[in-house]
């Protein structure tokens, strides 16, 4: 099993995570930077490894939506394929809902609301995404073994998939 967050030098790990830029759409700058900001910490800091291949990585991932499909295309760093996975959104539908309305609330917050007000609605935040993430590792266990901060960036990209901004 992997531990969490797994070092750079780690064959266990992303080493490159790309986004399908016809599943993206148009997006604000509020996205963008949360697109920008989950990668960049998923390739910091992450604990990748499909379930089967232990020691063959690193690996990339491309992330794409087909119809209701979640597709995880992941390959090793020379590109050579190693599997791709077909996930069914509907799991997430709700928790991806929630969590485009809370991120919404909380933009707006942050130019105008007060200090506590940010605060709570940060927090509320923060639940809906640990459910998202949840939900997620729960649903990749049995395919790629992930810690729980790499199912929290991966979340944050799923959602960037499908916000329009």
């Amino acid at each position: 099993m992997n531990t969490p967050n797994t070092p750079p030098g780690s064959k266990q790990r992303l080493v490159a995570v790309t986004l399908d830029e016809a599943s993206i759409g148009r997006s604000n700058a509020d996205v963008e930077h949360e697109r920008k900001i989950a990668i960049y910490d998923l390739l910091e800091q992450n604990s990748f490894v499909p379930v089967g291949h232990e020691g063959d990585g690193p690996y990339t991932l491309h992330l794409s939506i087909n119809g209701n499909r979640l597709v995880f295309d992941i390959r090793r760093e020379d590109g050579t394929p190693v599997m791709a996975h077909l996930f069914s959104l509907s799991p997430l539908r709700r928790i991806v809902k929630d969590y485009y309305l809370i991120c919404d609330s909380y933009y707006q917050a942050i130019r105008t609301a007060t200090p506590d007000k940010i605060e709570a609605i940060d927090m509320g935040r923060r639940g809906i995404h640990n459910e998202g993430s949840r939900i997620l590792m729960e649903r990749l266990k049995d395919k790629v073994a992930i810690d729980s901060d790499t199912a929290r960036r991966l979340f944050t990209l799923i959602c960037v998939l499908h916000w329009r901004g």
